[in-house]
């Protein structure tokens, strides 16, 4: 028995001395090509024919490096990091609005309820022509300039000269800069009586406070026992918040998500008692631009057969990256571990052909079909599960497959309706239209139950945005991508666009009609009261919502679905 002792112990002391000799192994590994890289900067800078800039080189081969292993770990120079940040963090420093650059004028498009520029009195509509001095209007101003006109740190102030619709004189305000919110939550309203609906478009240091606020409301106003989660198009964000969102579904102690990598010990995060909607109908709708944070939740919610998942295929993001900060003030993004959902899938999809295939995967599912068609999508059998509740099988490998498909929708008639969005004159008609009757409309729609049931468009109003599109040269234009243009999305603004079929046909005009009166309706009300009533709006004949509806309303049909019989 002492002899067995002494092996064991001489096995663990050698095993002991083996990682240790291994490890010391790899940092001098790593410290001898630290020194050959420096040496090579050095005889760059010493040698080199032409002058160099150090710094550039230095970050390309930074890049080179991070790209060659995986797709999401990315270096974030020292100018990019503080931009970054702002999404997640939920807040910015500025004045509070959003705006569009219209006719070569910053026009004020809303102002953000409670910020510096709501409380000395800006108003939607009004155009800014000067800036601390500096006049803005007629000059080619640009998306991004604005943004480094009017944010800065909380406490400073801005002068603004304002050109009021009604007013003569130019008017004089001074604002002072604070912390202006970024909401993660879109849209929470009733389809019902009964059920639900919100939309998430990240996940940031605010949304598990939004969510809550919303359901609040929404049970104080309702008889909520079902919902509608809708994370199409939401590419993810902090890990926390999508283990607290998933919490608010999921009984006490379930596993949520596990994380594991070569330097990262398995970690697991589990829901907690509390939780708003633990009970009753749930249906999440997912598509191919929900990624990461959103298949986190949408993955614990369909391996514990809890509700339903609706859509198409997502994103396939499994990896998880941790922000390293370099010296200089920059930063990279590095991938450290994967990330499984309670099964223990892992839903990465594959990039063994490179970054630049990986970044085509939405074209390819194009090409292949599979936004189309269900019996298109090709799943890795190899990666094989099974949900924990009703046992249903689930695969991983290449992102969430939703319980029921909706395809997209591939009508030839909607080259016309989105190359009408794309030379942004739906979105200037409706500025146009605000512009005109703004005091009107407050006036006549004081609610939007008044609004939605009364309101319409009108044929004339639709004919000048069609009027309007055959005018411009699509050449030369550039737009907002998504019509939203704010202070705190630099990212969306500001997109080339090519030319495309000058002049439509009848069907294409006839099928843009009730289209274009959905979204000129919807934008309206948007100024009117707030974005969430954009997408009530919006969202009024969306297949995947009303098929939501359907599941939860059909007598077993949504029990069907989870036994998965």
């Amino acid at each position: 028995m002492r002899f067995k002792n002494k092996i064991a112990g001489i096995s663990i002391l050698l095993g002991g001395m083996m990682v240790a000799g291994i490890g010391e192994l790899k940092a001098q590994d790593v410290q001898e090509n630290t020194m050959k890289f420096g040496r090579l900067l050095r005889l760059v800078d010493s040698y080199y024919v032409d002058s160099t800039k150090i710094g550039d080189l230095t970050e390309k081969a930074i890049v080179e490096v991070l790209r060659n292993l995986d797709p999401h770990s990315v270096y974030i120079s020292k100018e990019e990091v503080e931009k970054m940040n702002e999404p997640l963090q939920g807040n910015f420093e500025g004045v509070g609005i959003s705006f569009n650059v219209f006719r070569d004028t910053l026009m004020v498009v809303t102002t953000i309820p409670g910020g510096p520029s709501e409380k000395v009195g800006l108003r939607a509509g009004d155009r800014i022509v000067q800036v601390d001095a500096k006049k803005i209007a007629a000059i080619g101003l640009k998306n991004t300039d604005v943004y480094d006109l009017l944010r800065g740190k909380k406490g400073t102030k801005v002068d603004l000269k304002i050109k009021r619709k009604g007013e003569l004189n130019i008017l004089d305000f001074t604002v002072i800069r604070d912390k202006i919110p970024i909401n993660s939550l879109d849209a929470s309203y009733m389809l019902n009586e009964n059920t639900g609906y919100i939309k998430l478009n990240k996940f940031s240091a605010t949304t598990t406070s939004e969510f809550y606020d919303a359901i609040k409301a929404l049970k104080s106003n309702s008889k909520l026992n079902s919902l509608v989660l809708d994370l199409r198009g939401n590419g993810g964000g902090y890990l926390t918040a999508a283990i607290e969102l998933a919490d608010q579904f999921l009984t006490a102690y379930k596993l949520v998500v596990y994380t594991s990598g070569l330097h990262a010990e398995k970690k697991e995060y589990s829901a907690t008692p509390l939780g708003e909607l633990e009970q009753g109908k749930l249906v999440v709708l997912i598509d191919e631009g929900s990624a990461s944070a959103s298949e986190i939740v949408s993955g614990a919610i369909q391996d514990w057969d809890r509700g339903v998942l609706i859509g198409r295929r997502s994103y396939g993001k499994g990896l998880v990256q941790q922000p390293f900060p370099l010296t200089d003030g920059s930063m990279i993004r590095l991938t450290t571990a994967h990330y499984y959902t309670p099964s223990g899938r892992c839903i990465q999809k594959p990039y063994t052909d490179g970054v630049e295939a990986y970044q085509k995967d939405y074209m390819h599912r194009i090409e292949n079909g599979e936004l189309f068609s269900k019996d298109s999508v090709v799943q890795n059998k190899a990666e094989k599960f099974l949900t924990k509740t009703t046992k249903r099988t689930v695969y991983g490998g290449g992102g969430i497959m939703p319980d029921l498909f909706i395809p997209l929708d591939t009508s030839k008639y909607y080259v016309y309706y989105n190359t009408l969005n794309r030379k942004n004159v739906v979105y200037s008609g409706v500025l146009d239209i605000m512009d005109a009757n703004r005091d009107a409309f407050k006036q006549k729609y004081t609610d939007f139950k008044t609004f939605n049931d009364k309101f319409e468009v009108t044929d004339e109003m639709v004919d000048k945005i069609i009027a309007a599109g055959d005018k411009i040269d699509a050449d030369k234009i550039t737009d907002d991508v998504d019509g939203t243009p704010v202070e705190a999305k630099p990212e969306k603004n500001q997109k080339e666009v090519k030319k495309e079929s000058p002049k439509p046909d009848q069907k294409s005009i006839d099928f843009a009609r009730p289209l274009l009166k959905k979204q000129m309706k919807g934008l309206i009300a948007r100024d009117l009261f707030s974005i969430s009533e954009y997408f009530q709006i919006m969202n009024g004949d969306d297949e995947a919502i009303k098929k939501a509806v359907e599941v939860i309303n059909k007598r077993g049909e949504y029990e069907k679905i989870l036994s998965g019989k």
